[in-house]
Formats: C-alpha cells, sequence, structure tokens
C-alpha cells in the first residue's frame, strides 16, 4: 500500500516536471525565434541608410519620404522600444519601404544604377529572411500559447507563471492587393 501511494507520488512528480520542462522550452524556442526575427531586422536597418543614400541624389522631391524611413529606423533600433511597439514600427517601415520602392519606378536612372539593383536585391533577401523568421517565431509563439492552454499543462503554466506571447501579424495594409497595373499607368 505505502508503496503504491509513493509510486503514484513519484509519478504525478514525474509528470509535473515534464510539463514544466516542456513549457520552459517551449518559451526559450520563443525568445531564440526572437532572436533571429532581431538579426534579420537589423540587418535590414544596416541596409537602409545605405539605400537611402544611394536614392537622395535621385529623388530630391521625396525628402519627406525618406525622412520619414530615417525616423522609423531611428526608432525600431532604438534599445528601450519594447517587442510589441517594435512590431508596430516595423510594420509601418514595411509600408514605407513599399513607397519608396513604388515611387523609384518615377527615375530610370536610378534603377539602372549599379549600387541601387544590388541594394535592392539585398533588401529583397532581407525581406524573404525576415518573412521566414516571423514565420519561425509565430510557430513557436503557438507552440507556447497551446501549452500554456491546454489541459494539464495549463494548471503548470499558471502556478509558474508562465504568460502567452502576442503572435505577429500582418497589418491590414499589408493585406491588400498589389496593383501593379497602377505602376503602367504613371507616367
Amino acid at each position: 500500500m505505502v508503496w503504491g501511494i509513493l509510486a503514484f507520488v513519484v509519478v504525478v512528480l514525474l509528470v509535473i516536471v515534464g510539463m514544466y520542462n516542456s513549457l520552459v522550452i517551449r518559451r526559450n524556442e520563443v525568445k531564440n525565434a526572437f532572436g533571429g526575427l532581431d538579426a534579420n531586422l537589423k540587418k535590414r536597418h544596416d541596409l537602409i541608410p545605405n539605400l537611402i543614400s544611394t536614392v537622395k541624389a535621385y529623388m530630391k522631391h521625396e525628402a519627406d519620404l525618406l525622412t520619414k524611413i530615417t525616423q522609423l529606423r531611428s526608432r525600431a533600433t532604438s534599445p528601450n522600444i519594447n517587442p510589441s511597439d517594435r512590431v508596430g514600427v516595423e510594420n509601418q517601415l514595411n509600408q514605407a519601404l513599399g513607397g519608396l520602392m513604388i515611387s523609384v519606378e518615377n527615375y530610370p536612372d536610378l534603377k539602372a544604377n549599379q549600387n541601387f539593383m544590388d541594394l535592392q536585391r539585398s533588401m529583397n533577401e532581407v525581406e524573404e529572411q525576415i518573412s521566414a523568421s516571423r514565420r519561425t517565431y509565430n510557430s513557436a509563439v503557438t507552440d507556447l500559447n497551446n501549452g500554456i492552454q491546454t489541459f494539464p499543462s495549463n494548471f503548470i503554466a499558471g502556478f509558474f507563471g508562465f504568460k502567452q506571447e502576442t503572435v505577429l501579424k500582418t497589418q491590414e495594409s499589408e493585406r491588400k492587393n498589389f496593383n501593379a497595373k497602377a505602376l503602367f499607368d504613371q507616367s
């Protein structure tokens, strides 16, 4: 009888330890995924000054857009910004960079400039890496949140203070269909 109770207690403790360790691993995967996303965002921020200096010579009257991109980059790289605010700033920066690329269409000499073409290719690669990092981060967050919300690990998560993380969402403006015809209608 005593051995049966002791065995039951040991099994329950092992299950609790297993659930706790699983939640810790998931939380660490979220942090790791955010670190990967952060590294790719830093690459983007390192490219932006080069892109802007290359474009500035051609785009005198788009100075407001270039200033906005520079300001958003500064806010996004601020050490005091929290992750959720940073996501919002990064989304605004995505929009501004998209506007910059559309504005570039009006400058045939710039589009033919090798430095600009190299920068644009680099920006495209970084944007693809950011997209992959966002998917990885969202997957890790979803896995953690599932562990926090599902029975019976939700009791362990609540007892040890595990908090749900926020999935990165696409801004409504980024969901709209791209109108390539509008580019050809401009002139």
